[in-house]
Formats: structure tokens, C-alpha cells, sequence
């Protein structure tokens, strides 16, 4: 081979195994050999003392990789509040799924093997994908070897919002290279898990939203009153600890708790996604895998731009 075409071969493998394709899923084979269990115990943990454990961590990987990439920043506290989990959109995450991945910080950084060599955006990654199979969802081997964030601010946050059209969604998502399919898979996260009044009180008052079942209105008038109380919340589907397709069905029945649930089905152009992820349970769970394997590579951090840090809340 001529030496001008091996420099260009050269290139081009540089571009190829840069950020993301730089990810394998046996990155800590020998830098952490018991990784997985020791982060899958400690899930399991706290899945055992609060069962919400698992809609909160997984909610924390998808508003991580969403801003700034999956880098850990949803987890920094800056000194003068200016993080992101200061954003308003960031203030009904959950504590639990905070608790459950300094948990499996903890078990990971116990093991002398293991201190301060894994990433906390890589824990969050396993902490999720251990948080669905263990609510009876798909598991999969996790692509590993990110690097934490350095930077988190309140302005860096821009996620798709409960009242949220088609299009609007679609654009949040397509800006991350992330299809119809992947949108509509990755929201079928909300199989596990509650939301606030205060995203549901907007289709109930001062008039009902015509795309919500009139009976299952009724029903969400009384568990969120006129008068708004944001603590109180409201379950996504029937089945709100364990990860299954029934969200999509209650789609079909007009009962998708947010608007911008609803709308997925109500949009000619993702009902068929709906539809297919509601008639086959199977179809739903290769299609969010999918998704989440490629969310996970959004925006990775590498030892360029990134570290590793030794608390996941504070920048080294």
C-alpha cells in the first residue's frame, strides 16, 4: 500500500475510534474485574428500601446524556448553585436515584481493585441498564469507558418538556442523532415510575385536554386538585414498578399521563411505533436497548476533556 493511502487509512481510523467508538463493553475487564455485581448489588440495595430507586436512576442517566453528554454533570454541585440540578427541569429528579448511584460509587470505589479508576458517568450508565432488568425489563452489556464532566450549569439545560408537541420532541431528540423510534422507546422509560401535579394539573384546568379519555380525566382531577400541590403526584401506567409495555396501551386508551406521552400516539406519524411496542412486548424492549446504547453515546467525555472523579458530586 502506497504511504499517501496508509496515512489516509490512518485518518480515517482515528475519526472511527474517537469519542463514543472509543467505548467497549469490556473497558474495566482488568481494571475492575467485579464491576457489574458490585454495581448490581448495590442497585438491588436500594431497590429494596424504596421503590422508586428504579425510575429515579434510570430518569438520572437519560437527563445526563441529554445535556452536555453522558458525563456525570447532572451530578455536580457547584459551590454557588450554578449546576445543572439547579434548572427547574432538573428539580423533580428524584433523591432516591441520586442515593442509588453514590450507593454503587461506594460498593465500587470498597473494592481496593477498583478506587477512583471508574467513572461515575460510566456507573450511571450500568446503574440504569441494572435498574430496568431488575424491574423485569432487558438487560445488555453497557458500552463502557467514559470520562466524568468537569463543567455543569443551571443554562446548559434544555430537555423535553412535559407539554412538548411532536415536532418540538423531535427536535430535542434528532439534535442527538436519535430517530422516531429511539424517541418513542426511550419514552416508554416512563413504564416505571411517577410525575408532579404540576405537569398534569396544565391539562386538567381550567378545561380538559380532548386528548385524554374523559373517565381517566375524572381520575386525574382527583388525585391532582385545582389547587396545585407539586408533591403530589401521579403513577404512569398500571404497572409502575415493573418495566413492561403497558404505558404504550394506556396510550391507545387515551390515558397517557403528560401531554407530550399522549402526543405519541395522537401524531399519525410515531402511532404505528405505539401501536407495534403496544401489540409486542419484545419489539418494545430491542427497540429501547437499542435506544439506550445510543444515548450512552452522546457527547463522551475522553481523558482529553474529561477524569475520573473521586467524588461523583465535586469536580477533582
Amino acid at each position: 500500500m502506497k504511504k499517501p493511502q496508509l496515512v489516509l487509512l490512518a485518518s480515517l481510523l482515528a475519526i472511527l475510534c474517537s469519542d463514543a467508538t472509543a467505548l467497549n463493553e469490556t473497558y474495566y475487564a482488568n481494571i475492575c474485574p467485579n464491576l457489574e455485581s458490585l454495581i448490581q448489588g448495590a442497585v438491588r440495595g436500594m431497590m429494596s428500601t424504596t421503590n422508586i430507586a428504579a425510575a429515579a436512576t434510570l430518569r438520572l442517566f437519560f437527563h445526563d446524556c441529554m445535556v452536555q453528554g453522558c458525563d456525570a454533570s447532572i451530578l455536580i454541585q457547584n459551590p454557588n448553585g450554578d449546576d445543572e440540578q439547579h434548572n427547574f427541569d432538573n428539580q423533580f429528579l428524584r433523591a432516591d436515584g441520586y442515593r442509588t448511584v453514590l450507593a454503587a460509587k461506594a460498593a465500587v470505589d470498597a473494592d481496593p481493585q477498583c478506587t477512583n479508576k471508574v467513572s461515575c458517568a460510566d456507573i450511571i450508565a450500568l446503574a440504569a441498564r441494572d435498574a430496568v432488568f431488575l424491574s423485569g425489563g432487558p438487560t445488555w452489556k453497557v458500552e463502557l469507558g467514559r470520562f466524568d464532566g468537569k463543567i455543569s450549569t443551571a443554562s446548559s439545560v434544555d430537555l423535553p418538556g412535559a407539554s412538548d408537541n411532536y415536532d418540538k420532541l423531535m427536535s430535542r431528540f434528532s439534535v442527538h442523532n436519535l430517530t422516531p423510534t429511539d424517541m418513542v422507546a426511550l419514552s416508554g422509560a416512563h413504564t416505571l415510575g411517577a410525575t408532579s401535579c404540576f405537569h398534569v394539573n396544565p391539562r386538567l384546568y381550567p378545561t380538559i385536554d380532548p386528548n385524554l379519555d374523559p373517565g381517566f380525566a375524572s381520575q386525574l382531577q382527583g388525585q391532582c386538585p385545582a389547587a396545585l400541590n407539586v408533591n403530589s403526584f401521579v403513577f404512569f401506567d398500571n404497572t409502575v414498578i415493573t418495566f413492561d409495555n403497558d404505558y404504550f396501551k394506556q396510550l391507545q386508551q387515551k390515558k397517557g399521563v403528560l401531554s407530550s406521552d399522549e402526543i405519541l400516539y395522537v401524531d399519525s406519524r410515531s402511532q404505528s411505533i405505539v401501536d407495534k411496542f403496544a401489540a409486542n412486548q419484545a419489539d418494545f424492549f430491542t427497540a429501547f436497548v437499542d435506544a439506550m446504547k445510543k444515548l450512552g453515546r452522546i457527547d463522551v467525555k475522553t481523558a482529553a476533556d474529561g477524569e475520573i472523579r473521586k467524588d461523583c458530586r465535586f469536580t477533582n
